[in-house]
């Protein structure tokens, strides 16, 4: 296995990595709003962010149309509110929000830090019109 500066092994077979503390992003006290961690290795299927809401901050009421999102909650507290109601999200919560799923996000007075993982979107390609569209 190797470390963050990671690689390949010499047959070019990928090898695991670790990519980051997520503890020690968690327990960043200053963070500001947003993503403080995201997956970037080239050649991945999946991506993953390591977000940060502070106290009284939200994620309005969206719709995910294409991917299932796995969130897994590493501090703090909050709501996932649903067409079914509100759910707790304490610490150590995980949930699976399934594609065509509507929710919203409020984190609680200590702020909700998360990470979340879903199959990569595939790259915008420019295509040439087929003949007679």
């Amino acid at each position: 296995m190797t470390s963050e500066t990671g690689g390949t092994a010499g047959d070019d077979v990928p090898l695991p990595r670790i990519l980051c503390d997520t503890a020690a992003l968690a327990a960043v006290d200053d963070a500001s709003a947003g993503a403080l961690w995201r997956l970037a290795e080239s050649g991945r299927q999946l991506d993953a962010n390591v977000v940060r809401l502070p106290p009284g901050h939200r994620v309005d009421t969206h719709r995910e149309p294409d991917l299932d999102v796995l969130l897994l909650v590493l501090a703090g507290h909050g709501t996932l509110t649903a067409p079914d109601g509100p759910h707790p999200l304490p610490a150590g919560s995980l949930t699976w929000l399934p594609h065509g799923s509507t929710r919203s996000l409020a984190a609680g007075a200590e702020g909700l830090t998360y990470l979340t993982v879903h199959r990569r979107r595939p790259g915008m390609t420019i295509q040439s019109r087929r003949p007679g569209s």
